[in-house]
């Protein structure tokens, strides 16, 4: 999964990076306790540690990329860009050998990154872990000193499909979604959950540890995480008409609440925030965050305050009882998209959202985490819940539990003018967006594979046809692929746009070729994408290395003529941001575009069906675009079953 802070910062990251201080190897723990003898972490300190790709084959699989985007004369300037960049004792090789040297004595210093008190002390057990070449300056540079709103622009979302005896009884769905998660979060702290495994190997999890009683923090120039002990620290945060409240899901003598317990608080909780709406303080939270990190400074000036966020911050997670009623595909997504941007707090890592009818979905803040840990998370909690695995606790509740207790705040004028300031700002972010969602039943996965053909890549050409049948033109597209299978990895791009492709899309528009050739090719440019998704989950793509060797230079130093080249931000650009998280409890994924004049398209693909989301802004018109991906299906299919072999090979992905 990819956002607007990763993919527009990375077109702007400092030419310039200290030089690594040697220090020795860390241990691999960084701040949670790490037992080998457990599943969680069994393979951590023997995975391997990202790799620093071979120079040449980085800049050819570049080259081509770039030679399917641009005109032929571009394409001749880009090329001595690259030569001159690869020529013996170039700037190339220079960069590389210090890029090597880096990966092999790079540490990180979490203290400088992770605080563990409401004004920012660095956490106790933040110390120095042998972590990857790029994690630093990826989280710092595309996450952390983004200065643009979390919301649209950093945060996703999820919609749970709906749970029949559920409907409008969303304190019983929002308790059952609480007690599986906090079955979940014991997995994660007592290191029991079995490792994630790709491809027969296992991933890294690592990113695991910021998903519970973690917190984003704004600062200038840029944000931190706070993270708190999770054994020690049970409350949940509770929101109802922007009313905060703090729920212990545990009894005074360690006995986590039953799930009858946690709705009678829930129920409680809907009454007392009932009479007037609270004032919007999470809306704070939806702001430039250099404008809230001096906002907040002024809320720490009450000691009320300062508890207050304390409480918020520490939480295990946040759950937001939304007022709201959304009915359709697209009203829904939307709700969890951005809802009215009040009652929430954007800066938890996790936050769940019910609806008065029941309907429930996720929001996740992206900094530390990318889509799959959290998609593990959600999709382990309502496949159980629906499985009837979940063990539910006594089906009364105690007449000895203490009221909910809600958080106040010290508000000055300054503060509600900001306030004020964040709402107007929100709407006017959120009206200038639009969305639409493209539930698609005709076929699905399985009816892709007996074509012979990936459903990843098959979707994937079916949004290059899309846009080209709506624009006439093929533009770079972003998908991310995982580097998990080394330790600390977060992502690479795989670009979706290749030679193949362009030849494919053409083709498709063209009636004097026959549905043979429209096949033919169209297999090529699912086989070139296969391909390059495969170079992607090894690190073989071109974009991360080439960042990691941009930020070699140093400063004073000539931009080597590859960075120069107009080819190089252009393609770039990513007028598609794209990315599958599958699940058959979905009704819904998605976050917003990355460039102005660009679409994020997220989907997932379900055995017998595809979800597809689209947003932009308002004058690309996202409806228009799914009836266009949505065609563009249509004639996949009619293309590729009247041609598939007559026994379909195994699809890769």
């Amino acid at each position: 999964m990819i956002f607007r802070s990763v993919l527009a910062r990375t077109a702007s990251f400092t030419q310039t990076r200290n030089t690594a201080i040697l220090r020795p190897v860390a241990a691999m723990k960084t701040l949670v306790q790490s037992d080998p003898s457990k599943p969680m972490y069994k393979h951590q300190a023997t995975m391997a540690k990202l790799p620093v790709p071979d120079l040449k084959p980085t800049c050819e699989k570049y080259l081509r990329s770039v030679r399917a985007l641009v005109s032929d004369a571009h394409y001749q300037r880009t090329k001595a860009a690259v030569d001159e960049f690869l020529a013996p004792g170039g700037q190339g090789q220079v960069l590389q050998t210090r890029l090597l040297e880096h990966a092999r004595h790079h540490v990180t210093d979490w203290s400088q990154v992770v605080v563990s008190t409401v004004d920012g002390k660095p956490h106790p057990e933040a110390r120095e872990a042998n972590t990857s070449w790029l994690l630093d300056d990826w989280n710092r540079d595309a996450y952390m000193a983004y200065r643009d709103p979390l919301v649209v622009n950093v945060s996703y979302f999820f919609v749970f499909k709906d749970v029949p005896k559920l409907v409008n009884n969303p304190a019983r769905r929002a308790a059952e979604l609480i007690k599986a998660t906090l079955t979940f979060k014991k997995l994660v702290v007592e290191e029991a959950l079995e490792v994630d495994m790709a491809r027969g190997l296992p991933l890294s999890m690592d990113q695991f540890q910021w998903m519970f009683n973690t917190c984003r923090i704004p600062r200038i120039p840029s944000d931190v995480t706070r993270i708190a002990d999770a054994r020690a620290n049970h409350h949940i945060i509770v929101t109802r008409n922007n009313k905060f409240f703090n729920v212990n899901m545990v009894h005074p003598d360690g006995r986590e609440l039953s799930t009858a317990e946690i709705e009678a608080q829930l129920n409680k909780i809907c009454g007392l925030a009932a009479d007037t709406k609270g004032i919007p303080v999470g809306a704070l939270t939806t702001q430039n965050r250099d404008v809230w990190a001096k906002v907040r400074n002024e809320l720490l000036e009450s000691p009320v305050n300062v508890a207050t966020l304390d409480q918020i911050e520490t939480a295990s997670f946040l759950v937001a009882l939304e007022s709201g009623t959304p009915a359709t595909f697209n009203e829904t997504s939307r709700a969890a998209w951005v809802g009215d941007g009040k009652n929430r707090w954007w800066d938890t890592a996790c936050q769940y959202l019910i609806w008065d009818t029941g309907r429930a979905g996720f929001v996740g803040e992206h900094s530390m985490m990318d889509g799959t840990p959290t998609n593990k998370m959600t999709e382990w909690v309502v496949d159980n819940l629906v499985k009837g695995r979940i063990d539910h606790g006594s089906s009364t509740s105690s007449a000895t539990l203490p009221s909910p207790q809600q958080l106040q705040w010290q508000i000055s004028p300054s503060v509600a003018f900001h306030i004020r300031a964040a709402e107007w700002a929100f709407e006017d972010l959120v009206s200038r967006h639009d969305l639409s969602v493209l539930e698609f039943g005709d076929f699905g996965k399985d009816a892709i594979k007996k074509m012979g053909l990936s459903p990843d890549a098959f979707v994937q050409m079916a949004l290059q046809l899309g846009y080209y049948k709506m624009h006439g033109t093929c533009k770079p597209t972003y998908e991310s692929a995982q580097v998990r299978k080394f330790a600390y990895g977060r992502t690479e791009t795989c670009r979706s746009v290749s030679l193949e492709s362009v030849v494919w899309v053409k083709a498709m528009r063209d009636p004097s070729l026959s549905v043979a050739q429209k096949a033919d090719l169209g297999r090529r440019a699912i086989a070139s994408h296969v391909a390059y998704m495969n170079d992607a989950v090894e690190n073989k793509g071109c974009d991360r290395h080439l960042l990691g060797l941009r930020l070699q230079i140093r400063p004073g130093e000539r931009k080597p003529a590859i960075f120069a080249d107009p080819a190089y931000d252009s393609t770039r650009h990513w007028n598609l941001s794209t990315s599958q998280i599958s699940s058959e409890h979905y009704n819904g994924y998605g976050w917003g575009e990355v460039v102005p004049d660009g679409y994020g398209v997220p989907y997932c693909i379900r055995d017998a069906s595809l979800h597809i989301t689209v947003t932009c802004l308002n004058p690309l018109r996202a409806s228009l675009f799914t009836h266009h991906i949505c065609e563009s299906l249509r004639e996949m299919r009619c293309v590729f079953e009247a041609t598939k072999p007559a026994e379909a090979a195994k699809a890769k992905l």
